[in-house]
């Protein structure tokens, strides 16, 4: 620009829809001539609806970027000139439909540095390249063949943070620091290799074990979910799954202990009320087969499930997580009682599996309606696919099914879970609206009530 190159995240960055094209022009921000890029002053917009619980910034950009190109313009730039935060960043997960031209966005910075007369034209070359970057993870699995006709399938999730680049950590800091994820879940991942060799050398014969260490957990179950659909045994035979996550930081004076998945089979609440070595922990029951850990996808092919968990702490998804918070002694408890409910479900042949209620999705919107579908994490294309519908929820009573994609919800469209998130924040209960969704190559659209 001028002679001069503006630097990327620093003065300006694309945003995730942009088409990736190269354009050049000499506009000026005042004006808006065809065939030239055009810049776009947020300002009005804002300010006009601050508060405004149903405008959608994400929505308008959109809208106005579609404006903007019908009318001439071979680019957008837009900048905000008022005291109002925007809160626009590059959203690497939105799966918008790319837009014709390129769309970027200038930062205050930016545009106190390069633009301070507004009258004044500027020869600009815009060059937008953006593709996807694929990561390969690996799920790492064991096998204890006993020659049984059930299995038992014992998992941990092995990823964490690395340092923080996927926008999941909670460190505030300015230096770049490793996440080592010592509870999260080195914890999880030593319990499952502990439980291997005891499993190894003891009698429980009548189960062959299969340990999994699940990888791509952080960024939405990526590892169980790829095991549940492409497994190397068949799931028909799997008996239950455990699952570890954060079982290093039990309390020393509570030793309260979280069970997760209790009410996924009838054979649950009786073991636990039956054993008195039990007594050292207290437990804290939540009956759900689903939740933010990968017993979810195990319980989505209708196998019983339990969750341990130790509990939250001001650690969690920091650097601070590291091997010297550890309590190995409680783990080693948790440890040992995983190993009994082995021995006392040793015996019991299949566990009948029993549905349950569904927990809501959490994400950063606030919202008091869930439509009750269970969302695929790992789907890559535009809208949220359903990887499950909860009983007596509004999906189901729309007649919304599992692999359909939901593409706009009322008024907003729906390219990711975090504007699907967005949308159902600007609902409450007893509010109807539509729900537009894909079924394989057909378009639908439901009624739905909150």
């Amino acid at each position: 620009m001028a002679g001069k190159e503006l630097l990327l995240s620093k003065d300006f960055f694309p945003l995730a829809f942009s088409a990736t094209k190269k354009v050049n022009g000499s506009p000026a921000v005042a004006l808006q001539e065809s065939g030239d890029p055009w810049f776009v002053d947020l300002k009005d917009v804002l300010e006009a609806n601050q508060g405004n619980p149903h405008f959608s910034l994400d929505e308008d950009l959109l809208s106005r970027v579609k404006t903007c190109h019908k009318k001439g313009a071979s680019a957008v730039i837009f900048y905000n000139s008022s005291k109002l935060e925007d809160n626009i960043s590059f959203q690497p997960k939105d799966r918008s439909a790319i837009s014709e031209i390129p769309v970027v966005y200038l930062t205050k910075e930016g545009k106190k540095k390069w633009f301070r007369d507004e009258s004044a034209s500027q020869d600009i070359t815009i060059s937008v390249s953006l593709s996807e970057v694929h990561r390969t993870g690996n799920n790492i699995i064991g096998w204890l063949d006993n020659k049984a006709d059930r299995t038992v399938i014992i998992g941990a999730h092995y990823d964490h943070l690395g340092y923080g680049e996927d926008g999941s950590s909670l460190y505030r800091g300015q230096e770049k620091m490793i996440h080592n994820g010592a509870d999260d879940n080195a914890s999880g991942t030593a319990a499952v290799i502990e439980l291997a060799r005891l499993l190894k050398q003891s009698k429980l014969k009548k189960n062959n074990y299969l340990f999994i260490a699940f990888s791509g957990e952080e960024l939405g179950l990526f590892g169980s979910k790829y095991f549940t659909e492409h497994p190397t045994i068949d799931l028909s035979t799997v008996n239950y799954m455990l699952n570890m996550d954060m079982v290093g930081r039990l309390n020393d004076s509570t030793h309260t202990l979280t069970i997760g998945g209790y009410g996924t089979s009838p054979e649950w609440g009786s073991l636990f009320s039956e054993k008195k070595e039990y007594k050292y922990f207290t437990f804290k029951f939540d009956s759900s087969g689903t939740g933010p850990s990968d017993y979810t996808s195990f319980y989505r092919k209708d196998i019983p499930v339990l969750f341990f968990f130790t509990g939250l702490h001001s650690d969690y998804h920091k650097p601070t997580d590291d091997a010297d918070k550890i309590n190995y002694t409680g783990e080693v408890m948790v440890i040992k009682l995983i190993y009994n409910l082995l021995e006392d479900l040793n015996d019991k042949g299949k566990l009948a599996f029993t549905k349950t209620r569904e927990t809501q999705a959490m994400g950063t919107a606030r919202f008091s309606v869930t439509l009750g579908i269970m969302p695929d994490y790992t789907f890559s294309g535009s809208g949220v696919r359903v990887d499950g519908v909860s009983d007596g929820r509004p999906a189901q009573k729309a007649g919304l099914k599992t692999g359909d994609i939901i593409v706009k919800l009322g008024e907003y469209s729906i390219s990711s879970l975090d504007n699907y998130m967005q949308a159902l924040s600007k609902f409450k209960k007893g509010d109807k609206t539509t729900v537009d969704y894909k079924r394989g190559n057909e378009s639908g659209q439901a009624q739905v009530e909150f």
